[in-house]
């Protein structure tokens, strides 16, 4: 052997050492990617799953909508029916009402002036003065209620307050 072959020798096994490193961290790598798309394709099928449960969520709040929309139509119905015979009773009540107050009545005229006249004309003896009691006689204090305190310099400031 050579020293030219022996030198051949060494570059081989360094290269293939080389080869070698590049061949683990490929296999790392090839690795990595695999267990990432599993885990990619788990999540599509989680996410397909969620979509599936949020259409049938969807078609049950439209089912729902649908329902409650024919209930509240059917209570504005009823509503309308109930509003137009009330409405018809108050005017039966009123015509009713009207006739009886008319037949009850009494005839326009002077006898309500001669009644408004012997009221006017009664002599009524004028109001007492009222009564002055120990509570209705006015205090000593009350006469300053709207002045302000004494060595405030004002009416309610307060320090940091608003001005």
């Amino acid at each position: 052997m050579t020293l030219a072959g022996v030198a051949l020798q060494i570059l081989f096994a360094v290269l293939l050492i080389v080869a070698l490193v590049f061949g683990m961290r490929l296999e790392r790598r090839l690795k990595a990617l695999k267990e990432s798309h599993e885990g990619f394709a788990k999540a599509v099928v989680d996410l397909d799953a969620a979509a599936q449960r949020a259409e049938q969520g969807l078609a049950d709040l439209r089912a729902a909508t649908d329902e409650a929309a024919e209930q509240l139509a059917d209570r504005i119905d009823k509503a309308r029916a109930l509003t137009a015979k009330l409405d018809k009773s108050m005017a039966q009540a009123t015509r009713g009402e009207s006739a009886r107050v008319a037949s009850n009545r009494p005839p326009p005229g002077p006898p309500m002036t001669r009644a408004r006249a012997a009221f006017a004309a009664v002599d009524r003896p004028p109001p007492a003065p009222p009564v002055e009691t120990p509570r209705s006689r006015p205090r000593g204090d009350d006469d300053d209620l709207f002045d302000p305190p004494a060595g405030s310099g004002g009416f309610g400031v307060r320090p940091g307050g608003r001005r």
